[in-house]
């Protein structure tokens, strides 16, 4: 009976914990000649996924993330040193997927 008291709080701990991905550097061409560095931009976007099967904001939340990093900035035309990372939160009824990206953003001269 102990065992089973105690292997409950536990499932619950594991439920509910989520998970980080490693961030991934993005290969972009460096800043040309005729282009100047704004500076450091992120953008992030979530989904969900709810009752395991109904995908809310999950196909475009990438999309998302880059217009919400290049919009963060005046005048951005691209992004240079891009990173991306992948956070998840499961729970029971929803799973939550946020996404971030993390750049250089960078104008014409």
């Amino acid at each position: 009976m102990r065992a089973q008291s105690m292997l409950l709080p536990f499932a619950a701990i594991l439920l509910t914990l989520g998970c980080s991905g490693t961030p991934v550097r993005i290969a972009t061409l460096p800043v040309q000649p005729n282009e100047e560095v704004i500076g450091p931009v992120t953008g992030s976007s979530t989904g969900v996924m709810l009752f395991q099967f109904i995908p809310l904001g999950q196909n475009d939340r990438f999309g998302t993330a880059y217009q919400r990093a290049m919009l963060s900035v005046s005048g951005a035309t691209r992004l240079v040193d891009v990173t991306i990372q992948e956070d998840w939160l499961w729970l029971w009824l929803l799973n939550t997927y946020n996404f971030t990206l993390t750049g250089t953003a960078v104008r014409a001269k």
